[in-house]
């Protein structure tokens, strides 16, 4: 998840803010037991997701996760998270869905070092690692998952080429992210040329308002005790608070949040 596209048009110099913001991120909340760093997710009526009283807490960005993964079936398979954050949607995939192997991967060193630490799970791993560059052979996964990270990456195409390669024939990607409207043009021309099939689509931007909706008071309270004021702006947007300026341009469709499942053929 980050802020806001058009304040860090130049990829390169985007991705270096990334590379610092992130493990700030982990250093100031690893005490709170943030473990997503995602926007959230909540239907109407609401989906009611059964869940243990441990991850009750996180039960709107858990329930992105659960839009987003669900759409195959990932019992048995091998399966690997591309841009994995502080963990908490690996490890509830692996312990709900029941892959034989989930690698969560991340940019950030620090995040990573803390998912080792805080998530002892069978099957579940973690690297460190570039999503324009990714550390594994050929055919390597079932299943890629990307959740609200690749608006991050300084070459969107060069990542999907990636996901096309570690993906066995007939593997799936499965995917959730957001743009802004000027960037509506090249996101659907890079998804349209990438070697995947895209087999379903949908605008979820309702969704991510009520889950936003959810989650305000708790990521406000967050945002005071552990950001200096000056990074206050920035951090509302990033955990998309009410009256953000994310938040509103969900709400006018200045910014189209939307999830997919491509397959290579």
């Amino acid at each position: 998840m980050a802020l806001i596209d058009p304040l860090f048009s130049i990829g390169f110099a985007r991705k270096a803010v990334w590379k610092l913001w992130y493990p700030f991120l982990t250093r100031r909340l690893r005490g709170e037991e943030v473990l997503f760093l995602n926007y959230a997710f909540e239907t109407k009526p609401p989906v009611g997701l059964p869940l243990d009283p441990a991850d009750e807490p996180n039960r709107a960005c858990i329930q992105l996760y659960h839009h987003v993964a669900t759409q195959v079936e990932l019992r048995g398979k091998h399966v690997l998270e591309v841009s994995c954050g502080h963990g908490g949607g690996a490890s509830w995939l692996t312990r709900t869905l029941g892959p034989v192997r989930y690698v969560g991967l991340d940019l950030n060193p620090t995040g990573i070092k803390f998912c080792r630490q805080r998530h002892s799970v069978a099957g579940l791993e973690f690297v460190q690692g570039d999503a324009e560059n990714l550390p594994f052979p050929s055919a390597s996964f079932d299943a890629v998952i990307n959740v609200e990270a690749s608006h991050c990456y300084p070459d969107f195409p060069r990542f999907l080429g990636e996901v096309a390669r570690v993906l066995k024939p007939g593997g799936h990607f499965l995917y959730a992210d957001f743009r802004f409207a000027e960037g509506f043009a090249d996101w659907e021309q890079a998804l349209a040329a990438a070697p995947l099939q895209q087999i379903r689509t949908r605008v979820i931007n309702a969704e991510v308002l009520r889950g936003m909706d959810r989650n305000s008071h708790r990521s406000q309270d967050l945002i005071v005790r552990h950001l200096p004021a000056f990074l206050h702006s920035l951090g509302r947007d990033f955990a998309g608070i009410q009256g953000s300026r994310i938040y509103e341009a969900l709400k006018e469709n200045r910014v189209s949040y939307r999830s997919y499942c491509f397959q290579k053929m």
